[in-house]
């Protein structure tokens, strides 16, 4: 498996907008893009800082698992995202490793990146994120 970088930390919050404003307002950070992704049951915000990215998420349904995250465990960090080639091979790879997927095939998250969830009983209580941009 070949990961290039952390791709992104995704932060679980209950207002999108009071967060934005924190990250706008009192770290000097630019929300880029924000982003509704249907099928995860998310509302999202983008910064960059270096070559990382902060994904802020909200859920759009009390239901869904980030609002889910949330009332277990609270605002915060939600999950980390490594950038990886071949999303497809690596799934295999860690898999083969004996860890647990979520995702045993990418689907499409955010800003057009392929995903794919390890569980976090598999990854020290992390849930863990690959994502692959495949027009790069």
């Amino acid at each position: 498996m070949e990961l290039s970088h952390i791709e992104h930390i995704g932060i679980a919050v209950n207002n999108l907008e009071e967060a934005i404003a924190y990250y706008e307002d009192t770290l000097g950070l630019k929300c880029y893009a924000i982003e509704e992704v249907t099928d995860q049951k998310v509302k999202t915000a983008f910064f960059k800082i270096g070559q990382t990215k902060l994904e802020l998420l909200e859920s759009t349904d009390p239901e869904g698992p980030v609002a889910k995250f949330i009332e277990k465990r609270g605002q915060g960090i939600h999950h980390l995202a490594f950038a990886t080639k071949g999303i497809e091979s690596a799934l295999e790879e860690v898999a083969d490793k004996g860890v647990r997927l979520i995702d045993k095939q990418p689907r499409k998250g955010a800003e057009g990146l392929d995903i794919a969830f390890l569980h976090p009983k598999s990854t020290f209580g992390v849930l863990t994120e690959l994502c692959e941009d495949k027009n790069k």
